[in-house]
């Protein structure tokens, strides 16, 4: 069974939004919902001041606090290592929205649930790769299998790390983060 997982290379990323709005059409999310969020941080000074852009979604944790907050188990690991929002489940109490570290759980008020990004499964059992990725115009995003990575994936596996590793909670996407500009969440 694979266990998918997503690379994000900070430095290509222009902060152009794509890769959110396809997430958003993909999902069918309402007007004022994203599953992908974007931090931005400005360092040095003038003439070397330097700007950098990172998009942040579910980092689908092996050790997942918004698995443990569900009261409902709405909130799960799948097959693939992927943390899951059963919406049939969800009573809409928002304990996983507080619980995630990151920032990336949302509340759909016009559906009464939490959700997050579910890695474009309904795409990935196409064949195809998640809508944030095969929309990305800067190729900043990279799609596969931790346990048996091939190509362009497996080459940029060997510089990517997890963020905020202080949270131990063993996230699953991986970044790769330039010196000296956004780095760790």
């Amino acid at each position: 069974m694979p266990r998918y997982s997503m690379i994000i290379d900070v430095s290509k990323c222009v902060g152009c939004f794509a890769c959110m709005v396809a997430c958003q059409n993909q999902n069918g999310l309402p007007l004022g919902n994203a599953f992908i969020r974007f931090e931005d941080r400005e360092t040095g000074r003038y003439p070397k001041a330097s700007y950098s852009i990172a998009p942040f979604q579910c980092q689908h944790c092996a050790e997942a606090p918004c698995v443990e907050a569900c009261p409902t188990t709405a909130s799960d690991k799948d097959q693939f290592g992927l943390t899951q929002v059963d919406p049939k489940k969800c009573i809409g109490c928002r304990r996983c929205v507080a619980a995630c570290p990151y920032n990336v759980r949302i509340y759909v008020a016009q559906q009464g649930v939490a959700s997050a990004c579910n890695m474009c499964l309904s795409l990935v059992a196409e064949n195809e790769e998640p809508a944030c990725v095969s929309t990305c115009l800067t190729r900043a995003r990279y799609f596969g299998d931790l346990d048996h990575p091939q190509g362009e994936f497996a080459t940029m596996l060997q510089f990517a790390k997890p963020i905020r590793p202080e949270f131990e909670t063993k996230p699953t996407l991986r970044y790769i983060m330039p010196k000296g500009r956004v780095n760790n969440g």
